[in-house]
């Protein structure tokens, strides 16, 4: 049955070229673990990019219970940590992976900057990986505050008191994050807006572009 579904897409949408352009891509030998030991740093956008499928995927589950109002935030985080089948594991997937999909990513830009993977001709390239990185710590910081427990809530006016410090537009800043003068519900909603809507839309579309690049212009030399 689902042999003659695909052939049923497939004469109409010629999927097949397009599957095989992807599974036929050959790896070159210097980013293959079987041929050099060295090859394992060229994994890690790899491991970023299954860890950040999982964060969208462990979110999604999660936004079915939680509720974004400074009322009933603790308590829905509160329920689906203790009454939800299997809620505490994808609470923890996603609390732990979001350290970790920073983790990843700092290494492979470490890995990008020591390779000089970021030249000609891939400075935009560059450019768009050094983006990504800032709006992977974006989601990390709109997502520490929606528990709405005291370690969230004052971390997250600390952060706010930071971005305030900027010269001339540090005010402006303060004030968009909060969505007004204090921590409270405005910033609770506008928090999880950014975090569930626009971030992660940002996201999608610069790892789109990302992964375009790197097909064209193919993976860096070995160093």
């Amino acid at each position: 049955m689902l042999k003659n579904a695909y052939e049923w897409l497939d004469k109409r949408l010629d999927i097949t070229p397009m599957w095989r352009d992807i599974a036929d891509h050959e790896v070159p030998e210097h980013v293959n673990p079987a041929h050099h030991f060295s090859a394992f740093i060229y994994c890690f956008g790899g491991l970023t990019f299954f860890i950040v499928v999982i964060q969208i995927l462990s979110g999604m589950f999660l936004a079915l219970y939680y509720v974004p109002d400074i009322q009933n935030a603790w308590k829905s985080v509160d329920y689906l940590q203790n009454e939800i089948a299997f809620g505490q594991i994808v609470r923890g997937m996603h609390h732990w992976g979001a350290s970790v999909s920073i983790v990843m990513l700092f290494l492979h830009t470490l890995r990008v900057f020591f390779t000089g993977s970021y030249k000609h001709p891939r400075e935009f390239n560059w450019v768009i990986g050094m983006s990504i990185f800032f709006v992977m710590l974006g989601l990390g910081f709109t997502g520490y505050l929606l528990p709405w427990d005291n370690k969230a809530y004052f971390a997250t006016k600390v952060g706010i008191q930071i971005a305030a410090s900027v010269p001339y537009v540090g005010g402006a800043i303060a004030t968009f994050l909060q969505g007004g003068e204090i921590v409270g519900a405005q910033t609770l909603a506008r928090f999880f807006a950014l975090h569930v809507f626009f971030l992660p839309a940002v996201l999608l579309g610069l790892l789109g572009a990302h992964f375009v690049l790197i097909r064209r212009q193919g993976i860096s030399g070995p160093l």
